[in-house]
């Protein structure tokens, strides 16, 4: 059985974005990262085959050459193989759905797969919604916001969870599965881990083989800085708090009687 992590390139986390005067973020000389969600969705698929209960791992993004580096950062990391998507023109307006298009079409021509493990959502845009759709157009089961995945019986058993708590659901047959940061820790890349990724086989493939619509469904219609934070007051004890919050009116704005 062979596992699928879908990866995507975004600025890393640890570089401050400004948007520029055109509405935009600019890019150019930022330093780019494999995205977070997907690093641990990485590691877990590694976790998976090392423990017998895989046999391998593919990482696959979809993008322009510049892609690459992410896709070897996982080589590095131990996936057996990479794939770059070559969407040309139109990856500045890629969308999820397009993203899941790409992959549903790449898994109808390659079988083994067993397992799609990615991300819960990107740090660039926040979607979140290439997992869902994927598996909507697979028609396989999907447990979104993972923090654990063990295999089960002929499946597997997935833990989940959100505000409301945590839920655990056991998914049978291949399936779609989207990581929390809390699935599992990446390892540490070390240098001979990346010469020896070289080695490792990086396929590109032109998009345009599965003749898949990726016009947007999705427009950006605004891109701003969040407001500047105003400094906060000091009260002098308990009812002097209570009074100001209750001048905020939170209670009835939320819609929760005081």
């Amino acid at each position: 059985m062979k596992i699928l992590v879908p990866v995507k390139r975004v600025v890393d986390p640890n570089v401050r974005v400004r948007v520029s005067a055109t509405g935009s973020i600019d890019t150019n000389g930022l330093k780019m990262s494999l995205n977070p969600f997907d690093e641990c969705a990485v590691e877990k698929a590694l976790q998976l085959k090392e423990a017998g209960h895989a046999t391998h791992v593919t990482v696959l993004t979809c993008g322009q050459a510049n892609c690459q580096d992410v896709l070897r950062t996982a080589l590095a990391m131990g996936a057996d193989d990479a794939v770059l998507i070559d969407t040309g023109e139109d990856t500045a307006t890629l969308d999820s759905l397009a993203v899941a298009r790409l992959l549903h079409a790449y898994l109808s021509a390659h079988e083994g797969y067993g397992l799609v493990l990615c991300g819960k959502q990107a740090i660039d845009d926040d979607t979140g919604g290439v997992a869902a759709m994927l598996a909507g157009l697979l028609d396989w089961p999907q447990a979104l916001d993972a923090s654990a995945i063990d295999a089960d019986t002929n499946g597997w058993r997935v833990t989940c969870g959100d505000d409301a708590g945590t839920a655990t659901w056991r998914l049978e047959g291949a399936a779609v599965v989207s990581a929390d940061l809390r699935l599992a820790e990446p390892r540490r890349v070390t240098l001979p881990s990346i010469v020896k990724a070289k080695q490792k086989p990086l396929r590109t493939i032109d998009a345009s083989i599965f003749n898949v619509d990726l016009a947007p469904r999705t427009r950006l219609v605004g891109l701003s800085d969040p407001p500047a934070r105003q400094a906060g007051i000091k009260v002098a004890d308990t009812a002097a708090l209570i009074e100001a919050i209750a001048a905020q009116r939170v209670f009835e704005q939320t819609g929760v009687a005081a």
